[in-house]
């Protein structure tokens, strides 16, 4: 997002106040939100309606996926944001993770000055302790139970009443798509690159070489889900068009490469060998000139952006 100058004798970070209004039915107005956020210098104000029951919030995630370094995302209160202290926890830090900041104006959080940042500390600690009483409670409530001969757990699901059953199953599609949208940032525009030019293995193998353990069936599911949402484009389930084995090397070694832009090409010729991998050619020995040809291809398919710097160590 493009960035607004500021005073220069602020202590605050160069970048632009983004406000986030959030209300939870189409019915009510987010403008006295807007009014207040328009007060503190928000110049964006993103709207959604949305329970505050639920961390499903697409435009919250596209908000925090977009968002600039030196941005500030500001909110009323706490709870237009957040459901839970660990939900709060989560989004500040995804901002965090991309240089940017977040302030409550009714609440005293705010993530660019020492007063705030201490504030979001002790949430923090409040949310360690909140999670450590509730699994005493529950062990202490499993043992009183069963000391009393009752069996643990919600007696709907054990005797499989369809009401308990389907409040349940709506409860894991919740808690699924809450873990999905807080990670997507990190694989979702690596797939978005890659689909469907390739197949849902070529790109876990990708993430997997950028340390995330992604399976092609719970990638794809994901994306499935975030279509669903409306967060993603339908174009990313449509089938790979058949591909030579050459494109598989291509995005092994890109991947090698995404993981440790460090390596010469020589060390990953040397990793390949180790991996047993045939050259295109199907020998076992592997040059330095291969690798680059196979960077070369990845750089113009837009697998792999750059890799200048690459040198030929024998």
């Amino acid at each position: 997002m493009a960035k607004t100058p500021r005073n220069h004798t602020s202590r605050r970070p160069q970048g632009q106040f983004i406000g986030y209004a959030r209300v939870s039915t189409d019915e009510q107005e987010t403008e006295a939100q807007e009014m207040e956020l328009r007060s503190a210098g928000c110049e964006m104000i993103v709207q959604e309606h949305g329970s505050g029951a639920s961390r499903t919030r697409p435009a919250l995630a596209r908000l925090v996926r977009e968002i600039g370094a030196g941005d500030t995302l500001v909110v009323v209160r706490l709870d237009r944001l957040a459901r839970s202290v660990s939900h709060l926890l989560d989004v500040i830090e995804e901002l965090t993770a991309k240089g940017a900041h977040f302030r409550s104006l009714s609440d005293p959080i705010d993530t660019t000055t020492p007063q705030g940042m201490f504030s979001l500390q002790v949430l923090g600690a409040v949310a360690q302790l909140e999670r450590a009483l509730n699994s005493e409670r529950t062990k202490a409530g499993v043992k009183a139970a069963r000391a009393k001969g009752r069996l643990p757990g919600n007696p709907g699901i054990r005797e499989r009443r369809p009401e308990a059953l389907a409040k349940m199953t709506a409860a894991q599609k919740a808690a699924y798509g809450a873990r999905i949208q807080s990670t997507a940032n990190q694989w979702l525009p690596i797939v978005r690159r890659m689909r469907p030019d390739h197949t849902w293995d070529d790109i876990s193998r990708v993430l997997k070489r950028r340390g995330f353990d992604w399976t092609p069936e719970r990638l794809r599911r994901a994306a499935k889900w975030m279509i669903s949402e409306g967060m993603a484009d339908e174009s990313l389930l449509r089938k790979s068009p058949p591909r030579p084995p050459e494109d598989r090397l291509m995005t092994l070694v890109a991947g090698i490469h995404s993981s440790n832009p460090e390596l010469t090409l020589r060390e990953i010729a040397n990793q390949l060998e180790r991996l047993h991998e045939r050259t295109p050619r199907g020998g076992t020995r592997w040059a330095p000139s291969s690798v680059k040809n196979l960077l070369d291809r990845a750089k113009r398919t837009g697998l792999l952006e750059a890799f200048d710097g690459l040198v030929d160590v024998d």
